[in-house]
């Protein structure tokens, strides 16, 4: 949050003023005094590396929606590319998305399935209590699913994109690093308590899909949640990349900035740059076999680039006068976690997809 904020001293009062809005803003003023070319170049890298996440992100959601259609739609025996024409078919909507307030209802009805989906396997996996193998738990793990497993964690908490808009629009704005606590510690907790369940009750058995492990009696029920909760999931990193590059290509003005009255449509070109969006997150969905490993290989490219390596880099170029010695060995350690996570994700998760092409 420094990155985006400074201190100004104005008779003896301290008041926050934030100068830069976005990812590109803290790249253009990191790269002040370096090569002429390379603020240009490194705003295009950063808007480059957020649409890769964001597309990436959506292309996962409309993967795990077309699993889990054809799943659902098992005894109709439809072919998988008709599932997936189906569910890109519910998500064309998202194209006359213009406004920040339907996204966040979307989202918001999101959240809610997401917790009842959640609460139902807990229960179940509590249910089976008597039944639990701790034997399961051992901690000899193949090396290259290890370092698939690290991108797809990377991958679960990349949240920094949507991060520079809500900051911006919150009325409290002293009550952002609270909030980013309480929201990643509570996720971090939930996501733990479910993996640990999960594995106690299945043990090596347990899919990569948890609903697969449900019995036929609950994972329809389980099933059409979590198909709900993919299908509204997709509005909101989709909105997020159709924002930078009408942004870049066609020099729009940002989307959550817009006036009200052009927020109520949407041009031809802004049109077919959301088509273009859409498709080739639909074509990305049909050429990748497995969902873990896009996200382990997403995770290990911008997840951990956005996440780990590229903060610590912006942290350390504009506030390294106010830095103590400790927190410049943290940024210098989190960095280099973050090349190690990223050079070994990439070159497993490439070896994983080529293996099942």
């Amino acid at each position: 949050n420094d990155v985006f904020l400074y201190f100004s001293k104005e008779s003896d009062t301290v008041s926050k003023v934030r100068v830069r809005h976005s990812y590109r803003d803290i790249m253009d003023a990191c790269c002040k005094g370096l090569w002429p070319y390379w603020s240009v170049v490194g705003g295009w890298l950063i808007n480059v590396a957020q649409v890769i996440e964001l597309l990436m992100t959506c292309t996962l959601y409309l993967l795990v929606s077309t699993t889990l259609l054809c799943d659902s739609l098992s005894a109709v025996a439809l072919p998988r590319s008709a599932c997936s024409l189906v569910s890109l078919m519910f998500l064309l909507p998202c194209l006359l998305l213009t406004d920040l307030r339907p996204v966040s209802t979307l989202s918001l009805l999101c959240s809610l399935a997401h917790i009842l989906i959640s609460m139902l396997v807990i229960l179940y996996c509590l249910s089976c209590a008597s039944n639990w193998s701790w034997a399961s738990l051992s901690l000899s793990v193949d090396p290259e699913d290890f370092i698939v497993s690290v991108g797809v964690i990377i991958f679960s908490y990349t949240s920094q994109i949507f991060l520079p808009p809500l900051e911006g629009s919150m009325e409290d704005k002293e009550q952002f690093d609270t909030m980013l606590g309480w929201t990643h510690g509570v996720a971090c907790i939930m996501k733990t308590t479910f993996s640990l369940l999960a594995v106690l009750t299945w043990g090596p058995k347990t899919s990569e899909v948890i609903t697969d492990n449900l019995p036929p009696s609950l994972r329809p029920i389980v099933n059409l949640c979590l198909l709900a909760k993919a299908l509204l999931s997709y509005p909101l990193p989709f909105y997020s990349a159709a924002e930078i590059l009408q942004t870049c290509l066609l020099r729009d003005a940002p989307l959550s900035s817009s006036s009200k009255q052009s927020s109520q449509r949407v041009t031809g070109p802004a049109l077919m740059v959301r088509g273009a969006l859409v498709v080739s997150s639909y074509l990305l969905s049909m050429l990748v076999p497995r969902f873990s490993l896009l996200m382990g290989l997403t995770g290990s490219v911008t997840g951990a680039a956005m996440t780990l390596i590229l903060p610590c880099l912006f942290h350390l170029k504009l506030q390294w006068e106010r830095l103590t010695v400790q927190d410049r060995l943290i940024d210098v350690a989190i960095l280099s976690l973050g090349l190690l996570c990223s050079v070994a994700g990439v070159i497993c998760s490439l070896k994983g997809l080529l293996r099942d092409l």
